[in-house]
Order: C-alpha cells, then structure tokens, then sequence
C-alpha cells in the first residue's frame, strides 16, 4: 500500500467499515462511494495538488470524501465544525481550496468566508456512478494526502504537511501496537479534524474493524449507554472523556459494555481516572500514547505497562527513534531532561508555505531520514521509556529555577478529589504562576497537598475551583478560556 485510498481498496469489502446514526457502510460501499466521489471532484476541475476543505461534524461523507481525494492526488483538509469565522478565513487564504464541503450548519460561515465554491455535504449527488475510476495522473505517495491544522491555542493554525507515504507508515506502526482487531467495534467522538480521530478510520480500515462515529452529544452523558448499545470494544479517548466514562460507570452498578481497551494521546491522562475505569472494568486494558502532529505518534505503552511505569508513555514506534538533546545538541544519557528528536519515515514535510519554521524544526539525517525537532521536553529509562516533561513553551523560571507546567499539573492531579487542572505561568502582569483546578475540594487544600509532592518553589502562589474546565474543540485544556475567567488577558 502505497497512498491512502489503497488502505480501504485492501479492507475486506463485506465488512462494516462505518456506522453513523442509522447509517452503516460495508468496506466495498465504502470504496464505491469514494470512487464515485473522485469521480464528481473530477468532473468539477479538482486534480492532483488541488486542496479541498470539508467543514463537518463526524459523518460517513468525510471518510469518502478522504479517500476520494486520494484517488485523485488532490489534498484533504477537514475542519471543525465550531471553525470561527476569523479561523476559516485564515484556513482558507492559506490553503487556498479548489473546493469547500460544509455540512448544513456550517454553510452560512463557510459562504461568508469562501474563496472557492462551497457545497453542502448534505446535498452531495447520491449516484455519482461509482462504476469508474477518474481519468487522471496519480499521486506519488511522496506527494501531500491531508493537510492538518493545529488547534493554534496560542495563535493562527497552521498546517502540517502529511505525506500518503508518512502517514501510512505512522498508521500501520501504531497498528502493530494497538492490534485492533477484525471484530472489533471502535467508537469515535473525537472530531476528525484532530489527527488522533482522523486515523481512526486508516487504523479500522487496516484490521477490518467497524468505526462508529459520534458526535459530542455521544461523549457526554450518553457515553455509556451508546458504548453498551453499539457493542464498543475500544475506546480512543481524551482525559474529559474518559472521566465522564468513569463517573458513568461509578453510578451504572452494572456497566453492560464490552469494552476491551481505551486508548489515550493529546493529554495526560490521571491516574485516579484510570484507577476508576480498572476499577469498574477489570478487564480493560489500557494504552497511553504520546505524539504530535508533525511526527503523528512517538511512542505507546504496552497494554497496562503504566502500572508498571508510571508517568511513562512508552516506547518509540517500531522502525523509528527518538532521544533527548541538551542545548548544544548532544544527546542525553538517561534520566536527563532535554529536548525530544525523533527520527523516522512518520516526520512528516512541514509546515505548508512556512518554509522559515520548517526549516527549524524539520531537518534530514546523513542517511537522509527525516529527523524533527519537537520543542517538548522528556526524558528516557534506561530500557529506552520516553517520559514526557512539558513543552518548551510551557516552562517557565520561578526563583530562578526552571518549572513545567506539565509537571504542576501532574502533581495536582494527583490530589484527591481534584479532576481537572490547568497552570497559567507567570506573565508581565503577574510575576507568579496561578493554578485552576476543578472537583470537591479547596484552593487551600490543594495547595496544602501541592507542598507534599513538589519542591517549595515549584508550588503555585494561588490556586483557584472552576466549575468546569474549558476545552478546545479537540478536548484539551483552553488556558486562553481560563485566564479570561480569571480576569485576565490570555497569554
């Protein structure tokens, strides 16, 4: 397999590949939908290295929609449906679409911001004669398959460049790992404009296992009763997610799921919550990942391998390495913090039409392989675990010493009672870090807990209790949101 559309051309046809509402696609419905879209793309001028932009919630179209651009050479950009208007006019002027697809409620932003045709996804013809392969050059799987926008908390988003060639290596590694299996029933809430609920479609397509897509109403309340009613045996979770299951099952008595393994990358997931989900499913297993988008995924720990290492997030993929550099370059022994590096065939091009930041981070071996400078620090075992220790932009000096926020957060966590937590570091406006943190408990007796597992100087001047923690569209802490809330500007 070669580019993306020959994941789904390999899946065996008579299987369920896609279940949405009460929608199910085999994998040979799957593949006639997709030809046939290329075929429509094709008719409306879309070709090789031309960008289309889909704007939706989850639904079967968007997979097609993948792998119709594929067939093509063209480039897939999916975007949240929650996009702003401010977002989608960057997007847009920076990729520059042949072609916008939004679903029903996306078409008035869409149009306001349009530097292309916009079509409703909705209304997309139904027989577009699947019969047919479009007539025209294919790509190499050198060549872009999506471009993928980063949240851009801290500003614009900008796209990482994922070649078919990287993206298929970075799938069939994670695969290897994950061993999602032919009957398996993988449950997706997670937006696919997020990379970690994008792959989910090449990872089912890859085992032969049905994806069943949801919505954000499915994440929530209706997280349990939906895992029961659609037979959901993994799980790819966030950590809001993943506690919601957990106080679901702490209320269910009786959980009626069969759920077999969860997944976790984007964040770090507390031990208390997995405690409660081992708690409540004894037979669950567990696998946390780590990775970013310019690399897709760096590491993932054996099944259950946190009890034994906690804090750790595994091992590099198969086929690929990664180390940690101090600020001269040099590679650290173990134990010492530094930079990560990662080399291997999953770095992916860079940063469209940003050649100046490609150039700082992406570079290339003696060997010519592609090595990525990610700007997070961690550090590695001896037997090889990467621990991850924050981002480089997320570190900050406090009495002259170097703190993580990563770090902070780790340990509030680690409170009793506390279920989410959040660092604002210092800013010009105010010299010392402040912490939110939500659940049953006291800014007092946080900070109390706080001095009992982090140096005096690492220990926040302030904690605060929100009722909630604000989320980014792809269930990360929103620090921006939360300084607001705290009155003040985001940093």
């Amino acid at each position: 397999m070669r580019l993306l559309h020959e994941v789904l051309d390999a899946a065996p046809a008579g299987r369920s590949a896609i279940k949405h509402s009460d929608v199910t696609l085999t994998y040979g419905e799957l593949r006639d939908r997709s030809l046939g879209l290329a075929s429509w793309l094709a008719d409306r001028g879309v070709a090789r290295g031309d960008r289309i932009v889909v704007q939706a919630a989850n639904h079967p179209e968007s997979a097609a929609l993948l792998y119709a651009a594929s067939r093509l050479g063209a480039i897939f950009t999916h975007l949240h449906p929650a996009a702003q208007p401010y977002q989608l006019r960057h997007v847009f002027a920076d990729c520059e679409p042949a072609l916008i697809i939004a679903d029903q409620g996306c078409m008035a932003a869409a149009r306001a911001s349009a530097v292309a045709d916009v079509c409703c996804l909705q209304e997309l013809p139904a027989d577009c004669g699947p019969g047919r392969a479009p007539v025209g050059q294919s790509a190499s799987p050198s060549d872009p398959a999506c471009l993928i926008y980063t949240s851009g908390s801290t500003a614009m988003p900008k796209a990482v460049v994922s070649p078919h060639a990287q993206m298929i290596f970075a799938a069939r590694a994670i695969q290897q790992r994950l061993m999602y299996r032919a009957d398996d029933a993988v449950f997706c809430a997670l937006p696919l404009s997020f990379d970690y609920g994008l792959y989910q479609l090449l990872l089912c397509a890859l085992a032969g296992a049905q994806l069943v897509l949801g919505g954000q109403d499915e994440a929530g309340p209706a997280l349990l009763a939906t895992l029961a009613r659609e037979r959901i045996s993994v799980a790819p979770l966030v950590p809001a997610m993943a506690g919601t299951l957990a106080r679901l099952l702490a209320r269910a008595g009786q959980p009626g799921t069969r759920l077999r393994l969860i997944t976790n990358t984007g964040a770090a997931m507390p031990g208390s919550v997995l405690s409660q989900l081992r708690a409540a499913l004894p037979s669950l297993r567990v696998q946390l990942m780590f990775g970013l988008t310019e690399c897709k995924r760096v590491s993932i720990m054996e099944p259950d391998g946190d009890l034994a290492r906690p804090g750790s997030c595994g091992l590099p993929l198969g086929g690929t390495e990664a180390w940690a550099v101090g600020p001269a370059g040099e590679r650290l022994p173990p134990g010492q913090t530094g930079e990560l590096v990662v080399r291997g065939p999953h770095v992916m091009a860079g940063y469209w039409r940003a050649p100046a930041l490609t150039a700082s981070r992406f570079r290339v071996g003696n060997d010519g392989t592609p090595i990525l400078r990610t700007g997070d620090f961690c550090s590695f075992d001896s037997d090889g675990y990467l621990y991850f220790a924050g981002r480089i932009d997320d570190t900050y000096k406090s009495r002259g010493l170097r703190v993580s926020v990563a770090e902070v957060e780790a340990a509030a966590l680690d409170v009793p009672g506390v279920t989410a937590a959040a660092v604002l570091p210092p800013s010009a406006a105010r010299p010392a870090a402040l912490l939110a943190v939500t659940g049953d408990v006291s800014p007092s007796h946080v900070l109390r807990e706080l001095t009992a597992r982090l140096e005096d100087f690492k220990v926040p001047a302030a904690c605060h209790v929100l009722p909630a923690m604000p989320l980014t569209a792809h269930g990360k802490t929103d620090r921006n949101v939360v300084a607001a809330r705290l009155g003040e500007a985001p940093r």
